[in-house]
């Protein structure tokens, strides 16, 4: 049997692949939702938001409604960003605004797609053997995290091994499952069927959603990787990210799914993660599991954070079981950190 192991993914983790980190998406949210006109001809800011406002606004018969409403909230939040720790903070302290949300909700997307497309695991699909340039991805955590998972493992027992592995993922990015869809079919030689039966049997949350299913896993409301979306398809992905409050209902399957998972593992491990409250409120495991006074074997990437912080974060840690967990806390890079935990975390 397999150790159950947890790994909880925050934005940390997906820079290593040159997507944005909190402050940076905040400054593209700005950029996207600057949306100005010289009369007719919009001169700034998204054409592909101005679209799905459009079409949002739409009433019946076809009539177009009057976007400028939405337009002064896309301003608002542009002018407030520098001062917010992040857009879904933002977006959660105006969560009686349904204009703020919607506006803020389409930049996310957009900004995500885009930012996929810019990172080093997007490739142009002009051959049916285009694949990611893994040679790019040398200081990034996706090759050793791979390394991990497969190491002295055939083709036939992946299935087992990843059933042990949950991925808990507080990035819209869809990097991880991606990655290793096309990193098992160069590896393993194997079909897209096989590799995405395999991808699949790692059990993988988003908590505030993703910017769609990727076409290998679902093909309902799909998109592509890296993919530039059409109004319309942009309105449909918007509706489905959620904010904090949103994310956090208890009542969500995905949640209890979630804290479930949390309950029996046996290894948990954070990387890339910023540790925000609500967060961890989130994640905090189903308590009708007895663990015997047993914590899981805690890891846990504390990159550019402090000393000091480390502290609170170890007691935010211990919290989650209402025991005392010694949790190895390295200042690494997600990458760095895999390979100085390589044997702890071997499977």
């Amino acid at each position: 049997m397999h150790r159950k192991t947890v790994f909880v993914i925050g934005a940390g983790a997906s820079k290593e692949a040159n997507l944005p980190t909190g402050s940076e998406l905040k400054e593209k949210i700005s950029y996207l939702l600057d949306i100005t006109f010289d009369f007719s001809r919009q001169i700034s800011g998204d054409r592909l938001i101005t679209d799905a406002l459009r079409i949002h606004v739409q009433g019946p018969g076809g009539q177009r409604g009057d976007i400028n409403p939405h337009l002064e909230q896309a301003w608002f939040i542009r002018d407030a960003m520098p001062l917010a720790i992040s857009i879904d903070n933002f977006i959660d302290a105006h969560r009686d605004n349904e204009k703020v949300a919607l506006c803020g909700k389409l930049a996310i997307v957009r900004s995500m797609l885009d930012a996929e497309k810019n990172s080093l695991l997007y490739f142009e699909k002009s051959r049916q053997d285009s694949n990611i340039n893994f040679i790019s991805l040398d200081e990034a955590w996706y090759l050793s995290f791979f390394q991990l998972l497969t190491e002295n493992c055939q083709k036939d027992n992946l299935k087992e091994r990843f059933e042990s592995v949950t991925l808990i993922i507080f990035n819209y990015d869809r990097c991880i499952e991606h990655f290793m869809f096309h990193a098992l079919r160069n590896y393993y030689r194997i079909s897209q069927a096989e590799a995405a039966d395999i991808v699949k049997c790692i059990s993988i949350y988003h908590p505030y959603e993703s910017v769609g299913s990727l076409p290998w896993f679902d093909s309902r409301d799909s998109m592509e990787f890296g993919a530039e979306p059409y109004g319309e398809q942009l309105l449909r992905l918007a509706g489905k990210i959620k904010t904090f409050t949103e994310g956090t209902d208890p009542n969500s399957s995905d949640i209890l799914k979630i804290r479930s998972h949390m309950s029996v593992t046996e290894r948990l491990v954070f990387m890339g993660f910023a540790f925000h409250e609500l967060n961890m409120q989130l994640i905090v495991p189903d308590k009708h599991e007895d663990r015997k006074g047993i914590p899981p074997k805690c890891y846990a990437t504390t990159y550019l954070i402090s000393k000091s912080d480390e502290e609170v974060i170890r007691q935010q840690i211990d919290n989650l079981y209402g025991l005392a967990i010694n949790t190895k806390m390295e200042h690494l890079t997600c990458n760095k950190f895999i390979t100085e935990f390589r044997r702890s975390l071997a499977f």
